[in-house]
């Protein structure tokens, strides 16, 4: 574990996302304010951690002095939380509001278009697990997986326990159940926030090793979750679109002639909506409920009302058509408005479903893009890696035909790179000592070493994700 040189926190190195070489050091911080904090004033901290008697960057308490006031401490930690059950803005508001409310949290915003909430928290006052449930409790869900891993070297129940205690522990891990006699683990996780290297890694750290498990079987859980509600969804407008033009038919006078008697029959139509609201639509009655609640409305509600009003009053006359006529009214039906009302939403959501589904699609080929991989020199030996344990400082090792699997400077050997992934052009780039190098580019003729420069979410290509999840996604939902 390392220090944040500005707030003093632990963190993981394996698992940080702000680094910063200075010095020949490496650097790891808690969060982006940190790091911002430390590249505007590297001096003040590299000084604090001098009078500290280490040489490296210490820990300033906020109100003392290392030759200049530290500044304030940062807000605290952040996690990124993938939501489900959102179908609105009015959902991401109340998920912003209701973790917002939450003791111990600075800041909080939802993106509708990416179904993420950004937490900013302090770990003293809350954690990830009350995060959790108070989106629960609001009544929306957190996007998990599971994952098996084979696990050696067990003996006994108390290894399993402490094989449970370290996958716990891992980031993003929400449980972890260990079975001695299959020697396995079933590690449930929030989804895009524990990588394979870090579950294998927390198995090590407590003494076990973990076998090979194919990277398939803990990336494509997203991708699963959105085919199901998918493949639901077509379901279930499949079947109110059936029932609603049968609905339809019996419902308006011009077709009397031609529709058969026992379609025009209040009964009967009545039989055929009931499915439509309340096993198609059932979803649009559940969040206006979750929205009454937490006294609050939305889209859900709007349906939910509209429906429900059309189908009581025509329930209404199908079972008491005295009370109407002798009101002076003739009693009428609206069961086609009902159910052409949930057919249509269910279409929207159908299509909405469809095109998150070739966003995420999307992403996951701008991520496939990136090297699996890294040959480091580590101890005067090369080495191959996860590409994710790469870090900064490190020397890369490069060969004919392989793609760049971190941002970073040529430090020996020269090669000709294609680097049309970023760029368009077609055409090989020529590259020497001294020249910059761009993750998931490929390595056309020569050898060479680099150095990493950019590793994770800080290398180029991951900003351009982060930019089409932050940016252009939410554009397309908008517009």
């Amino acid at each position: 574990m390392a220090t944040d040189p500005v707030c003093g926190m632990s963190v993981k190195e394996s698992a940080a996302e702000f680094t910063r070489q200075d010095g020949g050091h490496t650097h790891y911080f808690c969060s982006e304010r940190c790091l911002g904090e430390f590249t505007a004033s590297p001096e003040a901290f590299l000084a604090a951690g001098a009078a500290d008697g280490n040489g490296q960057a210490g820990t300033p308490k906020p109100g003392q002095t290392a030759g200049v006031e530290a500044p304030p401490a940062p807000d605290g930690a952040g996690i990124d939380l993938p939501i489900t059950g959102m179908t609105c803005a009015s959902c991401a508001s109340r998920v912003e509001k209701g973790l917002s409310g939450v003791p111990g949290v600075s800041q909080a915003t939802v993106n509708f278009g990416t179904e993420r909430a950004t937490v900013r928290f302090d770990p003293g006052q809350v954690t990830r697990s009350d995060l959790i449930q108070q989106v629960e409790k609001i009544g929306y869900g957190i996007a998990s997986a599971q994952v098996t891993l084979p696990i050696q070297g067990m003996t006994c129940a108390s290894c399993v326990d402490k094989v449970e205690r370290g996958l716990r522990a891992a980031p993003g891990v929400l449980s972890a159940s260990v079975n001695l006699g299959t020697e396995r683990a079933t590690v449930e996780y929030i989804l895009d926030h524990a990588a394979l290297s870090d579950l294998r890694t927390a198995v090590e750290s407590v003494g076990y090793k973990t076998l090979e498990v194919p990277e398939e079987e803990i990336g494509d859980r997203e991708k699963e979750a959105r085919q199901r509600e998918v493949r639901l969804l077509r379901l279930k407008f499949t079947c109110s679109a059936i029932l609603s033009a049968v609905v339809m038919a019996g419902s308006m006078e011009w077709l009397s002639g031609v529709t058969p008697s026992p379609l025009r029959n209040f009964h009967v139509l009545w039989a055929l909506t009931t499915p439509i609201l309340f096993w198609a639509g059932w979803q649009f009655y559940r969040g206006a409920w979750v929205s009454a609640r937490h006294g609050s409305a939305d889209m859900n509600t709007l349906i939910a009302v509209g429906t429900a009003a059309a189908y009581l009053y025509s329930v209404g006359a199908t079972l008491f058509p005295d009370f109407f006529r002798q009101s002076g009214i003739e009693p009428r039906v609206y069961f086609d408005t009902a159910a052409v009302i949930t057919t249509l939403i269910l279409l929207g959501r159908l299509l909405e479903a469809l095109a998150k589904g070739r966003t995420s699609e999307a992403i996951k080929k701008l991520m496939g893009l990136r090297a699996k991989t890294a040959r480091v020199i580590r101890d005067g030996e090369e080495r191959d890696i996860p590409v994710d344990e790469v870090r900064v400082g490190d020397r890369v090792v490069v060969r004919p035909g392989e793609k760049i699997p971190v941002d970073g400077v040529i430090r020996e050997g020269r090669s000709s790179l294609d680097e049309s992934m970023l760029t368009g052009e077609s055409l090989p780039v020529d590259k020497g000592p001294g020249d910059e190098v761009i993750g998931a580019t490929l390595n056309k003729t020569g050898s060479f070493t680099f150095e990493a420069r950019k590793v994770g979410k800080e290398t180029a290509l991951a900003q351009i994700i982060k930019l089409v999840e932050e940016k252009f996604i939410p554009f397309l939902h908008n517009y």
